[in-house]
């Protein structure tokens, strides 16, 4: 039974329901789905599949999150970055065919939901931690502008009809087309994007969204101006009829690698937002149910003729901050969207597109962070290198190309850090048992003995970096007899390392200095004693608990450091 609630969280939360966790919660649902209502059309028409598609998603993805989730606070849906994914991935495949093109991304949602349950069956919720703060905030607001840009041609009534799934092309497409500006849709929009600004910093508990997309389409038919605009059309009310998507295998291996980075960018921003409230509210969310909870959702969304969703973090502040007590809020939100779907289609269908545009270029404005930028390069130049080659790979390339050419920058500076590990020399604090860095601190060492601390873990990348630092030390004391490392800092170690330990060690003591370890910690002396060269070391006594009790057990005379040519 404990293995059942673990992977359906609603067992464990829906029997300790009361009556004020509904009140709060159909309060709850009920501001989300007036969120979302407008924000799923809107990300609809950003992933270039029908608005309608958008309100299919979401209802199928807040349910069945509420089911499988085990956050109280995330609202599962379209989200603005994955909808543009969706869009690079899908629009080159369907030709033109919006058949084609629908049933491609209900595809693409099926494909990143059983890439996310996989990955949530075999526990691989860390997964995230291989993607680097600074190349999602390069990724982010690189994707921003992109998204504002593909928007550009609904907010200025432009004549585009090229495809953008990168921000260079989406803005050589409006220069081409700067001519067909339309007055009127330009005004409406720019009228809409102040509304929403004015709303958002004003009334924030105003739904901003709803609340303008309600005026412009009520003006628009008021004025009898669907002649002149760009409308959203007629929408079918009710729920399709859920279906596997009809594409072909090639088709599949085709969107694979797409599928793939959005199952990790859907991930990563639904475990980043339900973490978050959990701090809040000192919960806990579990990684690995998370991304199969993520992933049934996507699945889910696919089967009903949807496309991928995520935890959209202003979707979740809203349900946070309008008090929900447990995911019942989801359901009542996909509730609510239901109703809207068999009553207001026909209200949807005078809808203008630069409303939606106008929608989405307000909500992603936010994903641009210069203050992440600075600060990164304040702290780390190299975090910097990683943002923005991330950041102008994205507006080039694409999306997709340019997370991975970040998480492959990411690597890189992390391999080349991890070969240049810091291994200071070590002297004793006057008066103390207090072993630290020479260079910082006056302290008192002895021409016989070297002490030196490996700031690093013994694995491939930095076996031979951290042999040749001690080399180098070592070689440039000649009267030095013995050699303490400090292995305080070491958290683990593989077989390359533990061999250059060995070699270290026997050369070392060819050359007549003994070599002493010091603070080893348990998970490293684990692995170590598996070692015969270790286990020698061991009985010979000189394996320690501490720096100072290797010192002195030597029984050196230690005196004030004095500097040498290394």
């Amino acid at each position: 039974m404990s293995s059942l609630r673990r992977f359906v969280p609603l067992l464990a939360w829906l029997p300790e329901y009361r009556r004020p966790d509904l009140l709060a919660d159909l309060r709850a649902g009920a501001t989300v789905a007036v969120l979302v209502i407008p924000q799923a059309m809107a990300y609809a028409a950003l992933a270039g599949v029908p608005p309608i598609t958008g309100l299919y998603a979401a209802v199928v993805s807040l349910v069945v999150y509420a089911v499988f989730g085990t956050s109280r606070y995330i609202s599962v849906g379209p989200v603005a970055i994955d909808s543009l994914l969706t869009a690079a991935a899908v629009g080159p495949l369907a030709a033109g065919d919006p058949t084609t093109y629908l049933a491609l991304a209900s595809a693409l949602a099926v494909m990143v939901g059983v890439l996310q349950v996989t990955a949530g069956a075999v526990r691989l919720g860390a997964l995230v931690n291989f993607v680097s703060a600074p190349v999602i905030s390069g990724f982010t607001s690189a994707a921003a502008l992109t998204i504002a840009a593909t928007q550009l041609k609904d907010l200025l009534g432009l004549d585009v009809t090229a495809p953008a799934t990168t921000f260079v092309a989406a803005v050589r497409n409006v220069g081409d087309a700067i001519s067909t500006v339309d007055p009127l849709t330009t005004l409406l929009g720019v009228a809409a994007i102040l509304a929403l600004v004015a709303l958002r910093r004003w009334a924030p508990r105003v739904p901003g969204p709803l609340v303008v997309v309600s005026v412009l389409t009520l003006v628009v038919w008021a004025a009898g101006w669907g002649d002149q605009l760009s409308l959203v059309g007629e929408v079918p009310a009710g729920l399709p009829v859920p279906g596997v998507p009809n594409v072909g295998w090639g088709d599949v291996r085709t969107l694979l690698p797409s599928a793939a980075a959005i199952a990790l960018i859907s991930y990563m921003e639904s475990i980043s937002t339900g973490t978050a409230f959990a701090r809040r509210t000192r919960t806990r969310v579990d990684p690995d149910q998370e991304f199969i909870a993520v992933g049934l959702a996507n699945t889910g969304a696919g089967l009903a003729h949807g496309f991928p969703v995520a935890g959209g973090f202003s979707r979740g502040a809203v349900n946070f901050n309008a008090g929900a007590r447990s995911p019942l809020s989801g359901v009542i939100a996909s509730a609510l969207i239901l109703v809207a779907l068999f009553t207001a289609t026909g209200l949807l269908a005078h809808l203008p597109k630069v409303a939606l545009a106008a929608v989405i270029m307000v909500a992603v404005a936010t994903l641009v962070d210069v203050g992440a930028a600075i600060a990164m390069g304040r702290v780390r130049r190299g975090d910097l290198v990683a943002l923005l080659v991330t950041f102008v790979a994205t507006l080039v390339l694409g999306p997709a190309p340019g997370l991975g050419v970040g998480v492959l920058v990411s690597v890189v500076l992390l391999l080349r850090h991890t070969a240049r590990p810091h291994i200071p020399e070590l002297g004793r604090m006057p008066g103390q048992q207090v072993y630290r860095n020479v260079l910082r601190h006056e302290v008192l060492t002895s021409p016989d003995l070297v002490v030196l601390r490996i700031d690093a873990p013994l694995t491939f990348a930095s076996a031979r970096p951290i042999a040749d630092r001690v080399t180098e030390v070592v070689g440039s004391r000649p009267a030095a007899r013995w050699l303490v490392l400090d292995c305080s800092a070491i958290t683990t170690a593989d077989f390359t390392g533990v061999e250059m330990l060995q070699n270290l060690c026997t050369d070392l003591e060819q050359a007549g200095v003994v070599v002493h370890l010091a603070a080893l910690r348990g998970p490293v002396r684990d692995i170590l004693e598996r070692n015969a060269c270790f286990r020698a070391t061991e009985r010979a006594g000189r394996v320690h608990t501490t720096v100072a009790h290797a010192v002195d057990s030597l029984g050196v005379t230690l005196g004030p450091h004095v500097e040498h040519p290394a």
